[in-house]
């Protein structure tokens, strides 16, 4: 393994989370590689849509050799493994959803990839869990640390922490 740290964001709200869960992290570290830290699962509503299903979300660290485009391709995979389809500019209910958050200290702007995750200061379900794991992690942009984005957060999302599903 070497020398990159990524965050992603793990979230779902279809099927057996209980399964489902576990066996993404297993296909992180096959494919992408060693997961360092995972937060407790946290379970909220929807998030810019309605749905009657819970979502429960976490973060995870990995450590990879990958590059970012490579760690999308194979995050794309995990996705496409659990039937994830994206349908542009709609959120949909779905069993597995992972966002690459960040990438080092790595600022991308591509068409098909943003790092740091663009939407990451607006969300409670990814900001709650991410304090938990590494609280003073740096973000690039907002020259602020995870701590100090989630107090300034206008999110007032109900996130309820859930015990561990792995």
């Amino acid at each position: 393994m070497g020398g990159h740290q990524l965050f992603l964001s793990l979230g779902g709200n279809l099927g057996n989370k209980s399964k489902i869960f576990p066996e993404t992290q297993d296909l992180i570290r096959e494919q992408i590689g060693e997961i360092l830290k995972i937060s407790s699962p946290y379970e909220s509503k929807a998030w810019g849509f309605q749905s009657r299903h819970l979502f429960l979300n976490q973060v995870i660290k990995v450590e990879t050799c990958l590059s970012p485009f490579e760690v999308l391709i194979n995050i794309r995979f995990i996705e496409n493994h659990f039937g994830r389809t994206r349908k542009q500019g709609k959120y949909l209910s779905r069993k597995m959803d992972i966002d690459l958050l960040f990438y080092d200290n790595v600022i991308i702007r591509t068409e098909e990839l943003t790092i740091p995750h663009p939407l990451l200061a607006e969300r409670k379900f990814v900001l709650i869990p991410f304090m938990e794991i590494e609280p003073d992690f740096f973000h690039p942009l907002l020259k602020k640390n995870i701590r100090d984005i989630c107090r300034d957060c206008q999110d007032c999302s109900i996130i309820a922490k859930k015990s561990p599903v792995n």
